[in-house]
């Protein structure tokens, strides 16, 4: 027991002294630091001096080369600025120049012109005392006139026995008579010549209307001829009392013309599908022997389909030949048909097919829509293939039949105005009926011999050229119309009126031809001058 307790004794001793110890220590460190941060300020403090000497020392370094950097650009830059002002200078100098050397251009030519001014001014003072000298002597003039128009006109009137005002009336008098009978002449051949155009429009609509209705007609297109191997046959044609030849006229709606002619039957019918139906059934009954009632209407219904057949590939060959697509399979067989139709003995699918191409060769030229033009030219004379059951002019019906089928406005117009019945509103109209006329009036289109059209012409024009003072005549419009330039020195504008009824009745009496001819007299007077 008393050694635990010098043991814990011990122990708190011990411990005591450790305290202390540490305590100590404790002490020496922190006056250690206490030194050693004193000492680092004062060490701080002087480098931060020396650092504040050399950067001081810099600083007064880079301010002194600054310095001279300026003084060096400032006198760059005044050697620069005076070498930009004497250029300035110069060049404000050499413009100064040219500008002083326009300027007394300019005055060389003010001066000019003012001595030109002056020159002309004198020279218009010159002629203003002239004219004023001239008017003077004209009003002197002018009163010596009166004088002797008042003398002259008493003297006339002694003479006459009429006064002034009587003798007026007179003159009137006799130019009134004179006008009366010019204006009857006038009046009749205004009346003619409506007349002619009324005489040229009925041809024509009795033509077209012979092509689609039974009526008198010249034989060579109203008839077609069928060949015989012999004249028997003509007996066997006819059959037992008639019935041959009656069912053939039943079936084809055709007479068949049996006379004395050696060795031929005549087929005619004002109807030129028919017509042709009933003499390909004739050539084949012909051909194959056996003619009976039975056979009659077999070959005929062989030769409907064999012509309805032809009628579409003729339809088709247009449509072709013109590379004309789209058109409507009815429309087609309408071309068809105007194959066996003709106009003043034209034929009517030509002629469209020729007024396609004229049409579309003029909108060509002009850059309108070819393939329309084309287009309204193929079915311009459309309504020349419907027979007489329907009612109304081609045109109408041809308008009817393209606004059915669903054609273009522009082309419905075409065919509406192709005959004037309409105005033209549209280019295509116009080159539609510019080219109708082309291909009906050239030269051999229908019925007219070419050297009869070309001397024709020629006498024209040499019967023009026969007056003094024509320089040149041209017969235009297939010699519907005759142009004549006379010479100006020659033929004064009044002479021109009397030049050309001459000229109308020399032709009136010397030439044959239809119709009427315009005859145009046209005068040019050029003046030309030259402005210095």
């Amino acid at each position: 027991m008393l050694f635990s307790l010098f043991h814990n004794e011990r122990e708190a001793y011990i411990d005591t002294m450790t305290i202390w110890e540490i305590l100590g220590v404790a002490v020496g460190l922190i006056v250690m630091l206490v030194i050693g941060f004193l000492l680092g300020i004062v060490y701080r403090k002087k480098v931060a001096e020396r650092e504040i000497s050399s950067a001081e020392d810099e600083a007064k370094r880079i301010i002194n080369e600054s310095i001279k950097a300026a003084e060096n650009k400032k006198r760059e830059a005044l050697v620069e600025a005076r070498e930009e002002i004497h250029k300035s200078r110069a060049e404000y100098e050499r413009e100064v120049k040219e500008r002083r050397s326009e300027l007394s251009k300019q005055e060389r030519r003010l001066q000019q012109k003012e001595e030109n001014l002056d020159r002309k001014t004198d020279a218009i003072e010159k002629k203003t005392e002239a004219l004023n000298q001239k008017l003077n002597q004209a009003e002197a003039l002018q009163e010596e006139v009166k004088l002797v128009k008042k003398s002259q006109l008493e003297m006339l009137e002694k003479i006459s026995g009429y006064t002034q005002e009587e003798a007026k009336q007179y003159l009137i008098s006799n130019i009134e008579t004179e006008v009366t009978h010019e204006m009857a002449a006038k009046v009749r051949e205004v009346e003619a010549r409506y007349k002619d155009e009324a005489d040229e429009r009925a041809r024509e609509i009795i033509a077209t209307a012979i092509q689609r209705c039974a009526a008198d007609h010249a034989s060579e297109i109203t008839v077609s001829v069928v060949p015989l191997p012999n004249d028997e046959m003509k007996g066997r044609i006819i059959g037992r009392e008639g019935r041959n030849i009656r069912s053939i006229e039943t079936l084809t709606g055709c007479d068949l013309i049996i006379d004395d002619t050696p060795e031929t039957i005549t087929v005619s019918s004002f109807d030129p599908v028919r017509r042709e139906i009933a003499r390909i059934a004739l050539e084949r009954l012909i051909q194959d022997g056996r003619i009976h009632p039975a056979r009659i209407e077999e070959m005929v219904a062989k030769a409907q389909r064999e012509v309805n057949a032809t009628i579409k590939a003729e339809g088709e060959r247009a449509a072709f030949e013109t590379n004309i697509h789209g058109l409507h399979p009815e429309i087609i067989r309408l071309l068809g048909r105007m194959k066996y139709r003709t106009s003043y003995g034209q034929n009517v699918l030509n002629h469209s097919i020729e007024v396609a191409h004229i049409a579309g060769l003029l909108a060509a030229e002009l850059g309108v829509d070819v393939t329309t033009a084309k287009r309204a030219g193929l079915l311009h004379d459309l309504g020349k293939s419907i027979d007489h059951e329907v009612e109304g002019s081609h045109v109408t019906i041809g308008v009817d039949i393209a606004r059915k089928y669903k054609e273009a406005p522009d082309v419905i117009h075409a065919i509406e105005a192709h005959h004037g019945d309409v105005e033209p509103r549209t280019v295509i109209a116009c080159l539609v009926q510019a080219a109708d006329a082309i291909s009906a009036s050239r030269p051999g289109a229908r019925r007219e011999n070419i050297e009869n059209y070309v001397k024709r012409l020629e006498k024209l024009e040499a019967v023009t050229r026969s007056f003094p003072g024509s320089e040149s005549c041209y017969a235009i419009q297939a010699g519907r119309e005759i142009r004549v330039m006379v010479k100006p020195d020659e033929v004064s504008e009044d002479q021109m009126v009397l030049l050309a009824r001459d000229i109308a009745k020399k032709i009136e009496s010397e030439l044959t031809y239809p119709g009427q001819i315009k005859v145009h007299v046209l005068r040019e007077t050029k003046a030309v001058e030259y402005a210095k």
